[in-house]
């Protein structure tokens, strides 16, 4: 059967093969990043239109759009209606990116580590992925100039505000920093943002695509992780020079987004419920951090360290006798506990062991102890072996 070339560079989901091992309801998982379902809205549909079962506008709901880009000027980002495309999840933005900038062995920039599934689709489209270390407050400056020196990448992706997987956020003068240098080499910017809502002390910053004078950009978020994930519905918000070539690509990817979705969307961005609903999921989440950290210290303070997470979904661990960690996930799922390995989240995981990756949002307070002191034995055992 011939397929086409791209397809040989096609990998499986790691996070989706782990989380269909993890179904069975006895597995207490930290692997994926969902939501809680204890804090999915409720929603409405006896108001819907009819009208929304026809055929939409590539664009997006015009009233959506218009929501969106207040938001987004609030945030600090000038921007008009016409910049804002509504897309299936964000997940589609970076999609309509990779074919928007990457031909086989195009140069792009990327934090190490970065986002999954980002890397997995610049690398089914061929780019050559290179890295910038990323410290605790944001990249390494003096590294991120070299490399732009060096090289003339595509584009620079970036997660600033919690980062997945590392749960960094950019302080205000990496933030500045980082902008002005993209300006200086002339470099596009795709700033991933599904997490700036979810902060737990209040903390907000204005996007980095906000402060650039020069450089084209796309910012791109999500309701996933404040209303429903199974709604698929994002959003990217480009410069000008940009919007024309997404909007022919989303056209020809899918014609629009779903309407249904972008409908129930529109019923909460920018409302006073929709503020309550992101006040209570902040105070939500912000227990399970917190109870997860108590946790983490009783039964991993011997064997790994970490900063805990201001916000977002997930603490990152880097052990101090590192291995790889993808060898521990068949005894981690015979002790019916699943994790997310930290390898995979490197464009060269060979090169990158002993981190992991934990989410805090969907597991069960009740099991949560349990399910840390059982993977803890996991990497206590796996470390006495490797000694041995």
């Amino acid at each position: 059967m011939a397929f086409s070339e791209r397809v040989s560079r096609l990998k499986s989901s790691l996070i989706r093969e782990i989380l269909a091992a993890a179904q069975r309801p006895e597995v207490m998982s930290f692997a994926g990043g969902l939501p809680a379902e204890a804090m999915l809205p409720k929603v409405e549909w006896a108001e819907m239109p009819l009208s929304l079962g026809q055929y939409g506008m590539s664009e997006g709901e015009p009233a959506l759009r218009e929501a969106l880009a207040a938001e987004a000027r609030a945030l600090g980002l000038e921007c008009t209606a016409s910049q804002v495309l509504v897309v299936s999840g964000s997940q589609q933005t970076l999609d309509l990116a990779a074919k928007l900038y990457i031909d086989k062995g195009t140069e792009i920039l990327l934090e190490a580590p970065t986002y999954l599934a980002a890397l997995q689709i610049f690398q089914l489209f061929g780019a050559d992925c290179l890295t910038v270390a990323q410290e605790s407050d944001g990249p390494n400056l003096a590294q991120l100039r070299e490399r732009l020196e060096q090289h003339r990448p595509a584009f620079i992706y970036l997660i600033p505000t919690f980062q997945n997987p590392s749960a960094v956020r950019y302080s205000e003068a990496k933030r500045a920093a980082v902008a002005a240098l993209l300006d200086e080499f002339g470099v596009t910017l795709i700033e991933d943002e599904p997490y700036r809502e979810l902060t737990f002390d209040g903390g907000s910053a204005k996007p980095i695509a906000g402060r650039l004078q020069k450089s084209s950009w796309i910012y791109t978020g999500t309701v996933s992780k404040t209303l429903l994930p199974g709604l698929r519905v994002g959003y990217l918000i480009a410069s000008p020079d940009l919007f024309p070539h997404l909007l022919k690509l989303k056209q020809s990817a899918d014609l629009h987004t779903n309407r249904i979705g972008q409908w129930q969307a529109l019923q909460w961005i920018g409302t006073e419920k929709y503020q309550q609903h992101l006040s209570e999921l902040r105070g939500f989440y912000r227990q399970r951090r917190d109870a997860f950290q108590t946790a983490l210290e009783r039964h991993f303070a011997d064997l790994a360290e970490w900063n805990m997470p201001q916000g977002g979904l997930f603490f990152w661990l880097t052990l101090k006798q590192p291995l790889d960690t993808r060898t521990l996930l068949n005894e981690a799922l015979a002790n019916d506990v699943a994790f997310m390995p930290g390898e995979p989240f490197f464009p060269d995981p060979d090169k990158h062991h002993g981190h992991l990756r934990l989410n805090f949002s969907h597991i069960d307070p009740a099991r949560l102890d349990e399910g840390l002191k059982r993977l803890a034995a996991v990497v206590r055992q796996a470390q006495l072996d490797k000694a041995a």
